[in-house]
């Protein structure tokens, strides 16, 4: 739809655009008509933006420049875990640790998350940052990932392992995770009732929550302090899954150009782009991710654990396999070898 706009007289000066439709041809025009942002002429301040969501073209130009960005990780409740006397986990067998000392403290629930359907499920917002810790650096592997190819099954079965770890060493209780009806609205209410201390959550979701902390009776009648971190799923600790959410683009064929090229070198700070994501709940695409608490966090992952999936080259379709192999062997429909197995074939 965008591309029709793009073609007509009616052509925005700056629109929307995402990195993933890179080198397909539905999407050409989308791509085609998107001015160079680093071009030097333009003065644009790509500097402030984390270099691994800045993604350019083979020919080295850039289409596009991420204004929000997303991740996976947890919303913890912080108040539960100072009352308990007990620290957010940062290793795996911390959380295994932390999971049994809530329980053996009356908490029927530690950590949960929505499982009811495979999209963005608990079971790869676990396990997706570590996928990628096992893939990145393996140029084969994408390649075959990206393809298909029913032998690239084998390189998810480390993460198809940890899975099936997870839910053996009785991290959630998945019949009550099934009763969360959607990764959203859903997860929000049921963490603001205040008896969960982790919540398997996207960025996206936390986005919501200050805007339904009013809506929540429980959370009114006994509010509590809250943050997001990510989740630890090796004894290295956790991974920084880091992705961009929404991109800008400016028409090149504008009637406005200068004016919307004005309007991205002011868009394009550290300062503007920190104090848009609070407003809005999200994580800023900024290297300074000082500007919401929230996401404090995430600023003291290495560097070497920061991971951008579109930067090492895996695609959408190779992850939408992944996501259906360990929501399968998450819930016990499959077993690993099946899900190993079934790489390609799982309905796109």
């Amino acid at each position: 739809m965008i591309g029709t706009v793009l073609n007509s007289k009616d052509a925005p000066d700056i629109y929307v655009n995402y990195s993933w439709m890179y080198g397909r041809e539905q999407y050409r025009s989308s791509i085609d008509h998107a001015e160079n942002l680093a071009d030097p002429a333009l003065g644009i301040d790509l500097d402030c933006i984390r270099s691994n969501i800045l993604l350019k073209t083979d020919d080295g130009s850039l289409p596009m420049v991420p204004v929000f960005s997303n991740t996976y990780g947890m919303l913890v409740n912080s108040s539960l875990f100072e009352k308990e006397g007990l620290k957010v986990p940062t290793t795996y067998q911390e959380l295994v640790a932390v999971c049994q000392a809530f329980r053996d403290k009356g908490y029927a629930n530690p950590m949960m998350g929505f499982c009811k359907e495979e999209t963005t499920s608990l079971f790869i917002l676990t396990i997706y940052p570590y996928f990628c810790e096992t893939v990145a650096k393996d140029a084969e592997a994408v390649k075959k990932l990206n393809a298909l190819d029913p032998s690239a099954g084998e390189y998810m079965r480390p993460a198809l392992e940890k899975v099936a770890q997870f839910v053996g060493d009785g991290c959630v209780d998945l019949a009550a995770c099934a009763e969360i009806e959607n990764n959203y609205d859903a997860v929000i209410f049921r963490f603001f009732e205040g008896d969960i201390p982790m919540m398997a959550a996207t960025g996206d979701t936390v986005s919501g929550t200050a805007k339904r902390e009013s809506r929540s009776e429980a959370f009114i009648a006994a509010p509590f302090k809250y943050t997001f971190v990510p989740i630890p799923m090796s004894e290295q600790g956790a991974g920084f899954l880091d992705m961009s959410n929404l991109q800008f683009s400016v028409n090149k064929d504008s009637e406005n150009l200068d004016m919307a090229n004005e309007f991205m070198r002011f868009l394009i700070t550290s300062g503007q782009l920190g104090e848009m994501a609070q407003k809005k709940g999200l994580m800023s695409p900024t290297r300074d991710l000082s500007f919401n608490s929230m996401y404090a966090a995430f600023v003291e992952i290495p560097e070497d654990r920061i991971l951008s999936p579109e930067e090492f080259g895996l695609t959408d379709d190779a992850v939408k396999q992944l996501r259906q192999a360990v929501y399968g062997v998450g819930i016990g429909a499959m077993t690993i070898d099946e899900a190993v197995a079934g790489y390609g074939s799982f309905e796109q």
